[in-house]
């Protein structure tokens, strides 16, 4: 078996020159609309979030279920909320140059800001295509598929009994 391939002609010759070899050469285009903003859906629990960045200085504006745009350190008042939503600009290296716009509904604050976090990662990676491998590697363009469990008749909760009663 001498069938080495040991030039690039050769190894067209073997593939064929197929569409699937050029498509993976190809990279990624940057998706943008026509403000320059990207948009992304984040979700997490029950809350959904809908995001669009665009590049700024770093403000960052939650827009409630009643249609108020709130400052994120006013919505999210907890400290660790706020960390979490900081943590993809953190990872990627690219603090405070981009504002952020998002919807939330649903949920609660904390499954809040994990779809909005969820969200301003899918939507950092369509702006730009290069940041995809830092933040895939954080696992932060993984939708976190954990959701609650429902109630079943006959159960105080989904999994919980009544309390027995001996008398």
């Amino acid at each position: 078996m001498s069938d080495t391939i040991k030039t690039l002609e050769g190894l067209e010759a073997v593939a064929g020159g197929t569409e699937a070899a050029v498509a993976m050469e190809a990279p990624r285009e940057p998706v943008r609309d026509a403000l320059g903003r990207s948009y992304a859906t984040g979700k997490r629990k029950d809350a959904v979030a809908r995001v669009w960045i665009k590049p700024g200085s770093g403000k960052m504006v939650v827009r409630d279920a009643k249609g108020n745009y709130i400052d994120y350190t006013k919505y999210f008042a907890r400290p660790v909320l706020q960390m979490i939503l900081r943590q993809p600009f953190e990872v990627a290296g690219v603090s405070e140059q981009f504002d952020v716009m998002a919807t939330v509904k649903g949920g609660g604050l904390s499954g809040q800001a994990g779809a909005v976090k969820h969200g301003i990662s899918k939507a950092l990676q369509l702006y730009d295509p290069s940041l995809r491998g830092a933040l895939k590697a954080a696992g932060f363009l993984t939708r976190d598929s954990r959701v609650v469990e429902r109630k079943k008749f006959g159960k105080r909760k989904a999994r919980r009994s009544f309390q027995f009663s001996k008398r």
